[in-house]
């Protein structure tokens, strides 16, 4: 999962990265355990897959799973530990709310994103 979104659709997203990988739609549908069909309708954008699948589609072929997740309208796998997460960490909750509130547009979020990252990488580094 270390390459970024590619840009585009959910569905050019992975097909790019089928082809750059060589793998045929045939070859990648049986490796991931899905249908041809179905991973033909999710590379044209007519199926929008479970979480689960992005996930096991995500490692197959190093896309970031967040990026998918997020072109594919999903909140994500661990739903319920951030929903545990938000219990546990009241100001965690009050951030998501204030989020929402404030309708932060898509580049606000992903530069205080870049700023959870940094802190991460700095929580990091001291340790």
């Amino acid at each position: 999962m270390a390459s970024h979104g590619r840009g585009g659709s959910l569905g050019k997203q992975v097909r790019d990265a089928r082809v750059d990988a060589g793998q045929t739609l045939r070859g990648l549908a049986r490796d991931l355990g899905l249908s041809p069909s179905y991973l033909n309708d999710i590379e044209f954008d007519r199926r929008v897959p479970s979480a689960d699948v992005l996930q096991q589609i995500a490692e197959r072929l190093d896309l970031n799973l967040d990026a998918l997740l997020a072109e594919a309208g999903r909140l994500g796998i661990a739903t319920k530990d951030a929903e545990q997460y938000i219990r546990e960490t009241p100001s965690a909750g009050v951030l998501f709310r204030r989020v929402t509130h404030d309708r932060l547009t898509e580049g606000q979020v992903k530069r205080l994103l870049e700023q959870v990252d940094k802190m991460a990488q700095d929580d990091s580094s001291e340790r």
